[in-house]
């Protein structure tokens, strides 16, 4: 069976490395649902088209080794890595911007499997302050410092529109939230210790319609 040691916490992984982890959770997971016991490199490399000499190496990281002509086995690598990516510990989120992308994020049961738990949303509009959607409740954002207190979240999700991103950034930082995902295409501006992840879906769009160009020019 494959070597699982405790995973090398202290070191910086490359992000480009931290990126391709939740593909192999996802494949190991689909895995493990068909009761396979072991898998190596090659078989992963083949299904997510990703280099098996890169997905050794990416695992290393993890302190993770598979077996010589065995691979590793299914149900502890996905526990590693679900452990490591922290998709098995619950982090409470607030979403500032209760429109259609953010009741879409609310209602979307994939964030909980995932770890995210979005526990309260926030908005200006009087129509949707005081609902509820999916059992969270809405608030007007003057309400903002003392939700996130009272709920211990530590995440705030942007869907605000892109004139207010970074002001909304502002008023989350200002009420406690220690990581933001942005999901406007506003690259805000935060102070040194401030996680930020942008999640631009315009951004991917442009570079979708790019390569779609390209790809009918040839």
């Amino acid at each position: 069976m494959a070597d699982f040691k405790t995973p090398l916490r202290g070191d910086i992984m490359p992000e480009p490395t931290l990126r391709r982890l939740p593909w192999y959770l996802a494949y190991v997971s689909m895995l493990r649902s068909r009761n396979v016991e072991y898998v190596s490199s090659t078989a992963i490399s083949k299904e997510i088209n990703v280099d098996a000499s890169q997905i050794a190496k990416d695992l290393s990281f993890l302190n993770i080794r598979g077996k010589t002509r065995i691979g590793y086995a299914v149900a502890a690598l996905e526990r590693v890595l679900r452990s490591y990516l922290g998709f098995n510990r619950d982090h409470h989120a607030v979403i500032i911007g209760v429109g259609s992308l953010g009741r879409a994020l609310i209602t979307d049961s994939g964030l909980t499997r995932y770890g995210l738990d979005i526990v309260a949303g926030f908005d200006v509009d009087a129509a949707i302050v005081g609902a509820t959607i999916n059992g969270v409740p809405v608030f007007d954002v003057a309400e903002l410092k003392s939700v996130i207190e009272s709920l211990g979240a530590e995440i705030a999700i942007i869907a605000v529109p892109v004139e207010q991103a970074q002001h909304t950034a502002d008023l989350a930082i200002a009420a406690g939230a220690k990581a933001l995902w942005n999901f406007t295409p506003f690259r805000i501006r935060t102070p040194e210790g401030i996680v930020v992840q942008n999640t631009s879906i315009y951004a991917h769009l442009a570079v979708m319609y790019n390569r779609l160009n390209i790809s009918s020019d040839k």
